[in-house]
C-alpha cells in the first residue's frame, strides 16, 4: 500500500540512504558513510529502518552496551520530514525492544542535548510508555569532552522494565 511505513532490520545497502537521511535531519551529528555502513550491518540487530514507498524515512541506530549487555543504547533517531508527525521514532523503538537481540534487555539509554525537545518527548514518552523511571546526568561536557565546540550531551537513563 502506497505510504505505509514498514519497519526492518537494516541491511549494509542502507548506509548510503542512512547517511542522506541523517544530514536531512539537523540538528543530528553527521557520521562518515563507513560508520553508517557499520550501523547498518555490525548493528543491525539492534537497530531500525523505516521504509515507505521504497525509500529509507526513518531509522534508530543502537547497540547493546559491551559491559552492561541488559541495556540499549540509542545512537541516532533520524525520522525524514515524509514521515513525520506519525509517531514513527516510538515505533521504531518498540521495534529494537522486541528484537532477538533485546531479549535481556532491562534498560534503555541515549544522550540529548538541553534543547532537542523532540528527542526530550521522544524518550519521556518512552519511559512512560514501558512504565519506567527516566534519570539524567551529565555524560559528556561541553568543555571537558568538547572543548567548548557542542553542547552537553545528556545521559537519559530509562529503567528497570520488561517488555
Amino acid at each position: 500500500m502506497k505510504n505505509e511505513i514498514t519497519l526492518r532490520e537494516p541491511v549494509a545497502e542502507d548506509g548510503m540512504s542512512l547517511h542522506r537521511l541523517v544530514a536531512q535531519c539537523p540538528p543530528l551529528d553527521p557520521n562518515s558513510i563507513y560508520c553508517n555502513l557499520l550501523q547498518t550491518s555490525h548493528f543491525a540487530g539492534t537497530s531500525v529502518a523505516a521504509e515507505m514507498n521504497g525509500e529509507l524515512v526513518g531509522f534508530i541506530s543502537g547497540y547493546l552496551i559491551p559491559e552492561r549487555p541488559d541495556t540499549v543504547f540509542v545512537w541516532q533517531v533520524a525520522v525524514g520530514e515524509a514521515a513525520r508527525g506519525q509517531g514513527l521514532a516510538g515505533k521504531m523503538i518498540e521495534n529494537i525492544l522486541a528484537r532477538p537481540a533485546c531479549q535481556g534487555v532491562t534498560h534503555l539509554e541515549t544522550t540529548i542535548t538541553e534543547d532537542n525537545q523532540a528527542s526530550w518527548g521522544l524518550f519521556k514518552g518512552a519511559a512512560r510508555r514501558l512504565g519506567a523511571e527516566l534519570h539524567e546526568s551529565v555524560m559528556f561536557g561541553r568543555d571537558a569532552h568538547f572543548q567548548g565546540e557542542h553542547d552537553s550531551e545528556i545521559l537519559v537513563r530509562i529503567g528497570p522494565f520488561s517488555v
